[in-house]
């Protein structure tokens, strides 16, 4: 049973691991409470680590952190909790508390295979904000230390698990078998829903994949949505490094996103000042 993690274990490790999380922090009580001010806990997804006093006030608090992740909310929220009947403590105090939503990686991406390219696609993407699930059915081919925000996916079936393990992101196909390459583009093509499929090869390669997919009645418009040969056609280069520096390039430029941040962030004043202003029974000040 791996060991519990403590409050700030677990923003290092969602850091490190680029999965969003929610950091809650105990601001102010009034009366009889769970747990004292700078009290906090980390909530994911899935898990949660150390703890603002459990009971149905922690569940309810976690409830609405995985709220806000299911919905990409990453701002900022105060929250304000009689401890009654309504939240079946007894305590009889009341606690505020902070949530601090933050997104982790920007951008996720799956792998299909682990060569050579592959390998150096890997190292360059330990550096940057994304989220990688690599996939291969040689396990083998792994190296023995992956970077932190890289998870590995052996498995037997890769076209089987493509569709749930690909919806939503970004696709690389560097396989070393052309007809696995060409299973994964159909079923992924058919299941659609990915962000964007690279897949690795020459002009003849890309010309017969798209003939094969066309016989298979895909649509041209559909068919043209992969980009083979994959990566920047303006930085050149055939060593396995060259060649993942001309992926990444592509893909940052595909996935940049060229907006400017809101004038306004974080908490506004208002609610800033309603907080500071609340007084010992817990009520906002006149």
């Amino acid at each position: 049973m791996e060991p519990r993690l403590t409050w700030y274990q677990a923003v290092a490790d969602c850091e490190a691991r680029g999965e969003p999380y929610v950091l809650i922090t105990v601001l102010g009580v009034t009366g009889s409470v769970p747990r004292e001010p700078a009290s906090k806990m980390v909530v994911t997804g899935e898990h949660s680590y150390d703890t603002i006093g459990g009971g149905h006030l922690e569940y309810q608090i976690c409830q609405q952190a995985r709220e806000r992740l299911a919905r990409r909310d990453y701002t900022s929220e105060l929250a304000h909790f009689p401890l009654g009947a309504r939240l079946g403590q007894c305590c009889g105090g009341s606690v505020s508390v902070l949530l601090e939503a933050r997104p982790g990686c920007e951008q996720e991406l799956v792998i299909f295979g682990a060569g050579h390219v592959a390998r150096a696609l890997v190292a360059i993407l330990a550096e940057l904000p994304w989220r990688v699930t690599w996939v291969d059915s040689r396990a083998g081919q792994f190296p023995a230390q992956v970077p932190d925000n890289v998870r590995v996916h052996h498995t037997d079936d890769p076209v089987a698990d493509a569709p749930a393990l690909c919806s939503g992101k970004q696709v690389l196909i560097l396989t070393h078998n052309h007809q696995l390459d060409f299973d994964l583009c159909r079923t992924l093509l058919s299941a659609g829903g990915c962000a964007g499929i690279g897949l690795i090869g020459s002009d003849t390669k890309a010309e017969r994949f798209r003939q094969r997919l066309d016989h298979r009645g895909f649509p041209a418009q559909q068919i043209n949505t992969i980009r083979c040969p994959v990566g920047r056609t303006d930085v050149p280069g055939k060593r396995p490094m060259e060649v993942a520096v001309s992926i990444i390039a592509e893909l940052l430029s595909l996935t940049s996103t060229s907006g400017q941040p809101a004038s306004r962030r974080g908490l506004p004043w208002n609610e800033l000042r309603g907080l500071i202003q609340k007084d010992h029974t817990g009520e906002p000040q006149e």
